[in-house]
């Protein structure tokens, strides 16, 4: 991947620079929601799987210091940038290239206070591939849902919790794919605005945990019931995520 098929974003208000690929998928605001929702804790480890660029693990490791953090990517060119925006941004995190089915023998003899993740959001047994290959195996469910839970659940330490953004269309394939070795499920939706149905989902989960399941309040992004200007309209809630590396509050 030459430079020129490269371009350089500013994350968290410019507290990040990331170099990612200018076509097929790209980094946005998902990872950096992803990030926020992870309560983690400095001298706590982390793993990502599916990190492409790196956006979420460096997101959480500029908000949480002192953080071991860990990634797996199944496309090189991906890994590589990962690797080279972490160095950057003057943050540790070691990158494994890899399929998460198969995990590399060094991440599965390692378990992790935190894995975060953001399988791709379209079941292609009910939708068409994207003609770009990178924004496809971003994006298109290859892997299926039960293989990243199944592998998260395994990397994780007794009460060690899952952090995951998906689509809300995906929340009963979520469920489905969640055994009994994961309790305590929280989802939290994200609405656009006001009264408008979510499309985004938070949900975290804890190995071995008890507690019931709960469906939290929506957190609204947008102020106003329509988009009026070429302004964001974020929430101050949002805004302090997105530029200012807040923690998100559950609902």
């Amino acid at each position: 991947m030459s430079g020129n098929d490269q371009t350089q974003d500013d994350f968290l208000g410019g507290q990040l620079v990331l170099t990612q690929p200018s076509k097929g998928y790209r980094a946005g605001v998902d990872p950096v929601f992803l990030a926020s929702a992870v309560q983690a804790h400095a001298g706590q480890s982390v793993l990502e799987l599916g990190c492409g660029v790196g956006a979420a693990s460096l997101c959480l490791g500029r908000r949480v210091p002192k953080l071991s953090l860990h990634a797996i990517e199944r496309q090189a060119d991906h890994a590589e940038l990962a690797r080279k925006n972490a160095e950057a941004n003057g943050i540790l995190l070691n990158v494994h290239v890899g399929n998460l089915a198969r995990m590399p023998e060094a991440l599965r003899a390692q378990n992790f206070h935190h894995v975060i993740m953001n399988p791709p959001y379209f079941d292609r047994a009910r939708g068409s591939m994207s003609p770009d290959d990178a924004r496809e195996q971003a994006m298109g469910e290859e892997t299926p849902l039960a293989v990243w839970m199944d592998q998260a659940t395994r990397r994780l330490t007794p009460k060690g919790t899952l952090t995951m953004i998906n689509a809300v269309e995906r929340l009963p394939d979520i469920l489905s794919a969640i055994d009994d070795r994961l309790g305590s499920l929280v989802v939290q939706p994200l609405a656009p605005r006001r009264g408008r149905a979510a499309k985004l989902l938070l949900l975290q989960a804890r190995k071995g945990g008890r507690a019931a399941f709960r469906l939290a309040p929506p957190i609204v992004l947008h102020e106003g019931a329509v988009h009026t200007s070429d302004r964001e309209h974020y929430t101050p809630e949002i805004q302090a995520i997105l530029r200012d590396g807040a923690t998100l509050r559950w609902g």
